[in-house]
């Protein structure tokens, strides 16, 4: 994922609201979401090249999901997969604190990343340029490419967007297409990661839309207090992959 979104304990009916954006080639092949055939219990989107998955939920209320660290002058090709990460923690029975001083063991394995991962109990953060766990408080908070709530053009505009809808009412499809936003930041203020000006400035959007790179798909999953899980995907037709919409339900198992 490159653009992350959501709100934690910090509303009436849902523990957790979240929505995101995962920007990739769009030559690279992926599995939209569904449950896993090899891990039934687990569903999310997977990535077929190296099996891993940017953002799942399993039916007992695990969830990981997963941003790069832009740093493109230490990127190594001898890491390995980033995508192995979340499925890690869904196929695990560690505690959240646990599995993430195990990826802190081999953090230098991977180029960089940021993990969200957690239950419906709490939620953690951690990313191996920071090297340390974050618990993530009450509140909307936002993930891109940076550390957990660094003030990023598109991480303030979706931040700002949530807390509005949140004001109200809103479904899943309201949510999706708050990710949409193609508006480009104005260079006055965008970040300086290592890439060229022109290219900072199309990352700089929300939804990302260049010619062979960008936003593949959205997805939303919300918890409530009664421990449903929704979850809804939209996968856009860029490059030679299909859009479609697909939708799923279930309570948390105990």
């Amino acid at each position: 994922m490159c653009l992350i979104v959501f709100s934690w304990d910090n509303h009436p009916k849902y523990k957790l609201i979240m929505a995101a954006n995962r920007d990739e080639f769009y030559a690279r092949p992926t599995a939209k979401a569904d449950y896993w055939k090899d891990h039934p219990s687990i569903l999310g989107g997977r990535d077929l090249k190296a099996l891993g998955t940017w953002m799942a939920i399993s039916k007992s209320g695990r969830l990981a999901t997963l941003t790069n660290f832009r740093d493109p002058a230490n990127i190594r090709e001898d890491a390995s997969s980033r995508g192995d990460l979340p499925t890690g923690f869904l196929l695990s029975q560690d505690t959240p604190e646990k599995y993430v001083q195990s990826v802190h063991a081999r953090a230098e394995d991977y180029n960089g990343f940021n993990l969200i991962l957690g239950t419906e109990k709490q939620m953690l953060h951690y990313s191996n340029y920071e090297r340390k766990l974050n618990p993530v408080t009450p509140g909307i908070h936002g993930l891109s490419n940076a550390f957990l709530d660094t003030s990023w053009p598109k991480v303030d505009l979706a931040k700002q967007k949530l807390k509005e809808l949140m004001a109200g009412e809103f479904a899943h499809e309201d949510l999706i297409e708050m990710m949409q936003d193609e508006s480009i930041a104005s260079d006055d203020i965008l970040p300086e990661t290592g890439v060229s000006k022109e290219l900072e400035s199309k990352l700089s959007a929300m939804c990302i839309r260049m010619e062979a790179y960008g936003t593949c798909c959205s997805t939303v999953i919300t918890i409530d207090r009664d421990h449903q899980v929704q979850f809804t995907e939209r996968s856009y037709p860029v490059g030679d992959r299909t859009g479609e919409l697909v939708k799923y339900d279930f309570r948390i198992e105990p």
